[in-house]
This record gives structure tokens, C-alpha cells and sequence, in this order.
């Protein structure tokens, strides 16, 4: 596990410097006067809402951008070029960008040397490539060729190839901009000792993430940016969630959880209650009951069946014992189509691959689950009724757009979490699964999505709710279910003067037993420093 990072001593000369930038794209201004440096050998965080102006910022120091007049960029205390990328690069600046600009069809060492490949009597030198890349991949401590093609790698091992090409253009400052969005744990942990490898090599990172567990753990300064603005740096020894969370968004934690809606009596009865649900493989013998607004958390590790036992109940795999049952009714549930006809919608963890078609418009997103309620006499569309529903949905759940008629690829996470779950909504379901509601989308946007489930529980829908973060699972359920082993290992409720607690969560976990009267305090957003 990487160590926390040795702090960095405020009087150290900063590699970069960046005063004043401002820039505006017509009449909106992204960016007003942003400050922001780094040192030798520093991984400074930049956080900041979705539209706060981390990427504008980013894109102006590679030169995909140019800033407006008045600002500058220096490099060692020297002016450095601004609005030309390939200047940027041959000053030491590099971009690891959320999305991999990599070639899948091409090699590791074409990858990394592409556009500046090293030639022998005018050719491509390629034994001289696969010479200069090995060097490099041991650094990093990867194990693969560089002649491995990269289309066979996974993410990780495709976010090493990123931070290797950098490496060829002897990159002193690294941007990494949400590197662990699509990474496993293993691979998360990999990256964090590259991270401290390239700190005690002297070259700067530039760390953005809206994952407060990482920036606790790697960074010795973080700075946050607010509706294009600089609200402020925060040496490692000043964080917490509490000042963090209020620079990011003008307010401070204790209104950041919603749990308004009064939660059921333990005598009503379930809406969805399940018996003994099994898949021979995963899931074993779990049986749970949710009422009428409710929200019912399960947590658990990676790999303890919550997902496959909420896919279990919708239908999206084929169980191999047990029962669901809604308003005492037991369901004859084969299919998803079959779960959400009786009155259970599911947000899947996956809105990008299972969830949201990213090429069609936000209105098309909302309504295709629905489209029969809009057709006329001989089966046209009413696409006026289809439009109108889009755009009470938009205003309802605080969706951020032009218009409805944006393609909702174009959306931040969170804006496109709120379209995923409005086609959930117009299904008018009695039971809704959450499956990670808020992971990819930033601070703002979560507290948003808990305002909606909130408000979803006092409308008496019944919601189940799965999340890996144990500060939201407690900051927003009634009660919740513990998985281990794909087995139910039990209940954590609160009770009159003792909240749901971390610990216990863990302890059932994990198998072990919590200290008697031991109660840590509730860590910050997304995880524990």
C-alpha cells in the first residue's frame, strides 16, 4: 500500500506557475483570474464541481487551449508558450486525459513514441523503439512487452501506457485528470505506487479527482476551483471533508445527506419482499423486506453479491431458487421487461454501457421506456407529449442543459445519472434499486441525487440502495443489510441515540466482531483519510 505522501514545504520553488488565466468562450466566462502552482516532486489535487473549470484550466496548460490576454504560464520562473500543444509538450507538460487517446490496433512502443518514433536511414527504427520503451516499462513496473498490442490490455494496464508515453517526452509535470474511473481496485493501488514513484523521481503531478479517499491519500496540497474561480489551496495537514466539501460547494456537510422523508413503522408491510434468493453461484439464501418509503442500504466488499442479488430481483439473471414478491403478490420474474411491467425499475452501476444510449438525445433517453403512452390512433408517436415529459423531468430533477434535445453523451456524470433515473421514473415504479447512484459523479451532483431519493422515499416508493461508500449508505438509508460471501450477514438499524455506525458495517463485512463502545467518527465523502 503506497505511504502518505511527505509533505512538501511551502517555501519549495514551484516547477509551474499559472497567474491570473481567465478565458471566455463568447459570452461566458469559464475561468476568472485561476492561480494555481505545483512543485518538483508534489501531486497537488485540483478539485471542483463538474463545470467549476478544472479541464478549461488543464486544456490551457497543454495548449489545447489559449487563454485571454493577461495571464501567463511559467516553467522554473521562465515564461513558458501558451495555445500551441506541441510547445507545451517539449516544455514538460503532459496529459492523461479521463477518456485514453490510445491506438488499440498499435503496439505498446508504437503507442508511446507515436508521432515522434525513432528512425534509422529515414525508416521507423522499431528494434530502437522496443530498445527505448523496455527501459521505461520497468520503471513503471510493468510486466507486459513492449510489443504487446494494446487492444489485449485491460484499462489499468492501458492508464500505464499513458503514463509511459509521457514518460518518452521526459515529461517534468503530469496531469491526470479522473485516472481511476474505470480502474479495479488492484489496478487503483498499482497507479497509487506509480503515483509515488514518479514523486520521488522530482516530476509534479496534477491529481484531479472528485474521489476524496484518493486525494487523502496522495496529495500534499489541494486546490479547489468553484463556478470558474479559485476558492482556495488546503495544505495535507488542513483537510477535511468538512472544509472541502463546503469550498466545493458553498455549504457545509451537516445539509449534505438528505433523510427528511419519516421512515416506516417496523409493522407495515412490505411492498417488496424476497425469500431465499439463490443464482448457485453468487448469491445464497438472502431474503429481505422493504417498505413502503424506505430506503434499505446493503453494503459489503467488492465481490460479496450485492449487484448480482439486486440483478437476481429484476430479473437480469436467472435465479435458481427463491421468491420476489411485491404488495404480497409472489412475481413470475424471467426478465427485466417482467420486473419493470410488475412495478421494480433498476439503476444500473454501469449507465454508460447498460444504462443510457449516449449517441440519442436527452428526450429520446427519458421517454424510450415509456413510448407507448404517446401513440395515436394508428400507432404515431405523439412527440409533443414525448417532448413535454423530457422537459418536466429536466426541471424536476435539476437536469443541467441547453435543451432536451442535447445528446446526453454531452452531460456530465451526475446530469446523466439524473436522465437515467427520470426513465426509471416514468415507469412509476413502486420499488426502485439503486446500484451505485452516485459513483463518477462529483460532490454537487451527489447531493442532488440523495435530494431526489429522499424526496422518492416520502413519495412512498420503496428503494433499495447499494453503494460501496459507507458515509453515503449511512447517511441515507433507514436500515441496512450486510452482505458477505453472497450471504446476508446481517442488519444494522439505528436506534434512539446510536446512529448507524461504520464500524459495525465493517465488522460484519469482514467477519470480524466490533470492539464493545468503540464508535469512529463518520469519515468524509467517499471514504476515510
Amino acid at each position: 500500500m503506497t505511504a502518505a505522501p511527505a509533505p512538501v514545504s511551502p517555501a519549495a520553488p514551484r516547477l509551474l506557475e499559472m497567474r491570473g488565466i481567465t478565458k471566455t468562450f463568447g459570452a461566458a466566462r469559464a475561468l476568472s483570474g485561476v492561480s494555481f502552482d505545483v512543485a518538483a516532486g508534489e501531486v497537488h489535487a485540483l478539485m471542483g464541481e463538474n463545470g467549476a473549470g478544472k479541464s478549461t484550466l488543464m486544456k490551457i496548460l497543454s495548449g489545447a487551449y489559449r487563454a485571454d490576454p493577461g495571464g501567463e504560464i511559467l516553467i522554473d520562473g521562465r515564461p513558458a508558450p501558451m495555445g500551441d500543444p506541441i510547445a507545451s509538450r517539449a516544455a514538460g507538460i503532459a496529459v492523461i486525459y479521463q477518456e485514453l487517446s490510445l491506438s488499440p490496433n498499435l503496439s505498446v512502443a508504437q503507442n508511446m513514441f507515436l508521432g515522434a518514433e525513432p528512425r534509422r536511414f529515414g525508416l521507423v527504427d522499431r528494434a530502437g523503439m522496443r530498445r527505448l520503451a523496455e527501459p521505461i516499462l520497468r520503471r513503471l513496473g510493468i510486466g507486459f512487452s513492449p510489443d504487446t498490442q494494446v487492444s489485449s490490455l485491460s484499462l489499468g494496464e492501458r492508464q500505464m501506457v499513458e503514463i509511459a508515453r509521457a514518460l518518452t517526452t521526459r515529461a517534468r509535470i503530469i496531469v491526470m485528470d479522473e485516472p481511476t474511473t474505470s480502474l479495479t481496485s488492484r489496478e487503483t493501488e498499482r497507479l497509487f505506487d506509480v503515483i509515488a514513484g514518479l514523486k520521488a523521481d522530482g516530476i509534479a503531478t496534477v491529481y484531479i479527482s472528485h474521489r476524496m479517499e484518493e486525494v487523502y491519500r496522495l496529495a500534499d496540497r489541494v486546490s479547489v476551483l468553484r463556478d470558474g474561480a479559485s476558492v482556495g489551496t488546503l495544505d495535507r495537514s488542513e483537510l477535511s471533508a468538512q472544509r472541502l466539501v463546503s469550498m466545493m460547494v458553498g455549504r457545509d456537510l451537516s445539509s449534505f445527506y438528505k433523510k427528511e422523508h419519516r421512515p416506516p413503522s417496523a409493522t407495515r408491510r412490505a411492498v417488496l419482499s424476497v425469500r431465499g434468493l439463490s443464482d448457485g453461484r453468487r448469491v445464497h439464501d438472502c431474503s429481505l423486506d422493504v417498505h413502503a418509503g424506505e430506503v434499505l442500504g446493503i453494503a459489503g466488499l467488492v465481490g460479496a453479491g450485492r449487484t448480482e442479488l439486486a440483478r437476481l430481483i429484476f430479473g437480469a439473471d436467472a435465479r435458481t431458487a427463491g421468491t420476489v414478491s411485491l404488495d404480497g403478490r409472489e412475481l413470475a420474474i424471467r426478465s427485466p421487461r417482467d420486473a419493470l411491467d410488475a412495478g421494480i425499475a433498476y439503476l444500473t452501476e454501469d449507465r454508460k454501457g447498460l444504462g443510457l444510449f449516449l449517441d440519442m438525445s436527452i428526450s429520446d433517453n427519458v421517454n424510450i421506456g415509456v413510448l407507448g403512452k404517446d401513440a395515436k390512433p394508428g400507432g404515431v408517436l405523439d412527440f409533443a407529449k414525448a417532448r413535454a415529459r423530457a422537459d418536466k423531468a429536466i426541471h424536476d430533477l435539476s437536469v443541467r442543459t441547453r435543451s432536451a434535445a442535447l445528446n446526453v453523451g454531452a452531460l456530465s456524470g451526475g446530469n446523466q445519472q439524473k436522465v437515467l433515473l427520470a426513465r426509471l421514473l416514468e415507469t412509476e415504479p413502486k420499488v426502485v434499486i439503486l446500484d451505485e447512484p452516485t459513483r463518477g459523479v462529483d460532490v454537487g451532483a451527489k447531493s442532488e441525487i440523495y435530494r431526489i431519493v429522499d424526496a422518492l422515499a416520502a413519495r412512498g416508493i420503496a428503494i433499495l440502495a447499494i453503494s460501496s461508500d459507507l458515509p453515503e449508505i449511512i447517511g441515507i438509508a433507514d436500515r441496512v443489510l450486510v452482505m458477505r460471501e453472497g450471504r446476508i450477514a446481517g442488519e444494522v438499524s439505528a436506534a434512539p441515540g446510536r446512529p448507524i455506525d461504520q464500524e459495525t458495517i465493517m465488522a460484519l463485512s469482514t467477519g470480524g466482531v466490533p470492539e464493545a463502545g468503540a464508535r469512529p467518527e463518520l469519515g468524509p465523502i467517499g471514504g476515510t483519510p
